[in-house]
């Protein structure tokens, strides 16, 4: 009888992650172009549930591109362009083993189509790559996230157009190419099943150039499927060495109550979160998708060689985990919607907070796929505050220990655990908010909402707590 594991494997990779456009900054040095996220707006005056919901449309994008009078903090970021040296001594000393950032497209290829690369850009991925290398820092590198150049969805229809397709294989062959001897794993899209809450963001689609933006959205995903499903090709091909991920954001919704039909609304909405993943590591279109489909009356079209091209399938599966929501047969007949559940507590910014769903879905998601996962994105968002030059953030650990004990959970249970990414472990700018206020790091960074600061970093108590796990292998998590 094989033995249970108890504990983390001695190769476990203790990591950190953070995104291309909420970091670097220098959005308009050495060549870079616009891109998607560069027209994300601060808001202090928009509730957070409504700001992935804002219209997005070729108007509003013109208008985004030109004002002076708005505030766009992913433009400066934390200026990480220019510090990256710096902070990675710091992730470095922190004890990270690996570091997941992005490669921002329109910094390779400004405006999305050109038929040759930026070479500016490629040359500071080469130089952020070396000194990942040179600190023991393996580099796991996403290729989308959100970082698609706004040309793309202004003279095409973002990836609604099936021109995009030829236009992203493009840049995977480029970074591939240039760095397949530097970087070993790649996540080809962030997040992919997020079409509602980062639609835009994640598919460039404007409002006002489709008619029907829920189809355009699927068409978009499905043009996406087969860019991986070629870029994979070509990398395990080319380069048989490397690793290629998918990516999901996590977190299993559950039935509101135990109703029939509450159940099955809930087992209906999870399938059409876990059909993207099953896409790409099964190869296939699954035909509980092709029902849900015909029933809102979407229409996908299959070009001759897409059903061959979705047969590569990536060789491990990722995901983020922030929290879990709850289902009902309204508010998945209304849109396949979910909502928070008023059981769990929650950060500032409504987010639930369920160690024991990390558990769950790593269980549910190595049955269903028995191949290894990393869990490429975890962390909580608090608002830090600075006293006496130091950042008390017990609340930061607690988080953190609740969801390190469901991991070794989960491990115990079977489950094929590789690496395990803590978003932000240094301060960025918020994905969904665009703020610097809502703070996951390990390391406090001196900036407010409008750039303003010292941009000094400090390290918060957090910091040597995670140091301790991170040395122990997970498994000295008291204070």
């Amino acid at each position: 009888m094989a033995k249970i594991r108890s504990g983390f494997p001695d190769n476990f990779m203790w990591g950190g992650a953070i995104a291309a456009n909420q970091a670097e900054g220098a959005f308009d040095l050495d060549g870079k172009g616009l891109s998607v996220a560069d027209i994300n707006e601060f808001r202090n005056d928009v509730p957070i549930e409504k700001k992935s919901n804002l219209e997005i449309t070729t108007d509003y994008i013109e208008k985004m591109k030109t004002d002076q009078t708005r505030i766009f903090p992913k433009r400066w970021g934390i200026d990480f362009y220019h510090t990256y040296k710096e902070d990675l001594a710091l992730l470095a000393e922190l004890g990270l083993k690996t570091f997941r950032t992005s490669i921002a497209w329109s910094r390779i290829f400004p405006n999305g189509d050109e038929l040759e690369p930026n070479e500016a850009g490629l040359q500071f991925y080469d130089a952020l790559f070396d000194e990942m290398n040179r600190l023991g820092l393996e580099p796991m590198i996403t290729i989308s996230h959100y970082e698609m150049p706004i040309n793309l969805t202004l003279q095409y229809q973002g990836w609604y157009s099936r021109e995009l397709i030829e236009c992203f294989n493009r840049f995977c062959k480029v970074v591939f190419d240039r760095y397949h001897t530097k970087v070993k794993k790649w996540i080809i899209v962030n997040q992919i099943n997020l079409i509602v809450h980062e639609s835009f963001n994640h598919l460039g689609i404007a409002e006002d150039k489709v008619a029907n933006l829920l189809e355009a959205k699927y068409q978009g995903i499905h043009h996406e499927l087969v860019a991986c499903g070629l870029a994979t090709q070509y990398a395990h091909e080319t380069y048989p060495d490397l690793e290629i991920g998918m990516m999901l954001c996590g977190g299993p919704s559950y039935a509101a109550t135990t109703k029939p039909e509450d159940v099955l609304a809930t087992v209906r909405h999870n399938q059409m979160e876990y059909f993207f993943s099953d896409v790409l590591l099964r190869g296939a279109y699954p035909k509980y998708a092709f029902r849900y489909f015909d029933d809102l009356k979407i229409n996908i079209h299959f070009e001759e060689g897409d059903e061959e091209a979705l047969l590569h399938t990536a060789d491990f599966m990722s995901f983020s985990y922030y929290y879990t929501r709850i289902v009902n047969h309204d508010s998945f007949v209304n849109g396949n919607d979910s909502f928070r559940n008023p059981e769990l507590t929650a950060n500032p910014w409504g987010w639930s907070i369920d160690p024991v769903g990390l558990r769950t879905l790593l269980n549910l998601f190595y049955d269903r796929y028995q191949c290894p996962i990393y869990i490429t994105e975890n962390g909580v968002g608090y608002y830090d505050k600075l006293e006496d030059g130091q950042i008390h953030d017990p609340y930061r650990v607690a988080y953190y220990r609740e969801h390190i004990k469901q991991m070794k959970e989960a491990i115990k249970d079977g489950v094929d655990l590789r690496g395990y990414y803590a978003w932000g472990p240094i301060d960025i700018v918020s994905c969904s908010s665009s703020e610097m206020s809502k703070r996951y790091g390990f390391i406090y960074v001196d900036q407010d909402d409008y750039g303003q600061g010292s941009k000094k970093r400090i390290k918060k108590e957090s910091f040597a707590w995670f140091q301790k796990v991170i040395l122990s292998n997970g498994e000295n998590l008291t204070e």
